[in-house]
């Protein structure tokens, strides 16, 4: 279960497109921000993705990705040229091809390495999906089977792509636009695969081309009703739209924050044994079982792009700092596993995560006045740095991970003797996610 959102230049404070993506997974899945730089590849070489491999293009782009530590891909990244992507898990009626493909997180880090625009990179998803197919398991511990739907934005343009097995319908969008895990797109689309429509009618799905839809035609409606994911892309779209005209990435950062319902009430994070908000933090059962592992929002700018990473659980209780395609990554310790490792920057901020899940509401406020005026600083630091050398801007990157990786620390030492007041099934469902991580007591 995850959300992805854009604002477009028209809807934005400074016209400049701006993006954001919480990647929600396995509580225990580590989260890694990684760089790799452009590349130029020997003719006829190949490239090992997530289960198979495919054919290696001769020239790589320089890129950034938020992703799960095991997968090859990414949900979401950023490119040299300011090609930004979130990637969405989709339920649909198509039956799900289980022995290898290329997951959607391949195709997404395929796209950002190929693509220069965000047309250009529906354009790389659809033929890789068509030659090579998606598919195979996406989930760590629990087999997962999904097919992909993607938000891709440049500083110009964006665009919705969305995926049943080997169909697909995209669109162009204008304005505020927010994806969860259902499909969005109706009839209204700009371009379609082949036999989006024709298949659907030999289905039976719908009666003819005018009658064609294809979120009705083509979801499964049992997953994509329990993913929440029309009241979660509900909410988000109210979240943009009363700040239409106004939008900074401070308001993208603090939707991902959002424990909220479309009615406008919030929901504690342990009340609930299915349901999801775009903050996520998992639960017991076989529904609420994923939480959210990072969080990046993007500043789609052409002169100068900014990125913001959480590279932590739970933006409720994390910093968005600054990092860049163009200029190296902080230190964030080995890459991280699903079990606890304190050199990882990933697992350190997971105590206090895990921490404050004891209550909530009541252990969140007692930092998140601080939170918000520390990544205040760390904005504005990163827009003074934004057009300075590479060197400059590293140096802003690195100072802003370690100040807040010492706030985190004393955050911890503020939250961890309170008393519990969790509910019971919340409580069983995290000694459990903390027992399998190895976590210290």
């Amino acid at each position: 279960m995850c959300d992805t959102l854009v604002a477009t230049p028209e809807t934005t404070k400074d016209g400049v497109m701006i993006f954001g993506k919480n990647s929600d997974r396995e509580p225990n899945e580590a989260h890694h921000v990684v760089r790799y730089p452009a590349m130029d590849h020997a003719p006829d070489s190949r490239v090992k993705c997530t289960y198979i491999e495919i054919p290696q293009v001769v020239h790589t782009y320089a890129v950034l990705l938020a992703k799960p530590f095991w997968i090859w891909g990414a949900e979401m990244g950023a490119n040299e040229h300011g090609l930004v992507i979130g990637n969405e898990a989709l339920f649909t009626r198509i039956p799900y091809k289980k022995d290898g493909g290329l997951l959607g997180m391949d195709l997404l880090r395929l796209a950002l390495e190929r693509a220069a625009t965000a047309r250009d990179g529906v354009q790389v998803i659809t033929d890789l999906t068509a030659k090579f197919g998606q598919g195979g398991n996406h989930g760590l511990a629990h087999e997962t089977y999904y097919h992909n739907s993607y938000i891709l934005a440049d500083p110009h343009d964006a665009w919705v792509l969305e995926t049943a097995g080997p169909h697909w319908a995209a669109k162009q969008i204008k304005g505020i636009y927010s994806i969860s895990n259902g499909i969005t797109i109706e009839n209204n689309f700009d371009l379609g695969s082949p036999e989006l429509v024709s298949f659907a009618i030999k289905q039976g799905w719908c009666k003819n081309e005018a009658d064609f839809n294809f979120a009705r035609c083509y979801s499964d409606l049992i997953f994509t009703r329990f993913s929440d994911c029309r009241k979660r892309r509900a909410r988000s779209m109210d979240l943009l739209n009363s700040q239409r005209g106004q939008i900074t990435v401070e308001t993208m950062m603090s939707a991902l924050r959002d424990h909220g319902q479309a009615d406008g009430s919030q929901r504690a994070a342990d009340q609930s044994l299915a349901g999801a908000d775009i903050c996520m933090h998992a639960g017991f059962g076989p529904i609420r079982i994923s939480q959210t592992t990072g969080s990046m929002v993007s500043y789609v700018d052409a002169k100068a792009p900014l990125h913001f990473v959480t590279a932590t659980a739970a933006p409720c209780t994390s910093i968005f700092k600054p990092v860049w395609v163009d200029a190296s990554l902080p230190d964030l310790g080995p890459a991280p596993v699903e079990t606890y490792d304190p050199s990882t920057l990933f697992w350190r901020h997971e105590l206090l995560h895990r921490s404050t899940l004891r209550d909530h509401e009541n252990l969140v406020s007692i930092f998140a006045d601080e939170r918000d005026a520390l990544e205040h600083e760390f904005v504005a630091a990163a827009f003074s740095a934004r057009t300075k050398g590479a060197t400059a801007r590293a140096t802003v990157s690195a100072e802003c991970f370690i100040r807040a990786d010492e706030a985190e620390a004393k955050w911890l030492e503020q939250v961890k003797g309170a008393k519990p007041s969790q509910s019971w099934h919340h409580a069983t469902a995290w000694k459990r996610f903390n027992r399998v991580a190895k976590i210290p007591r």
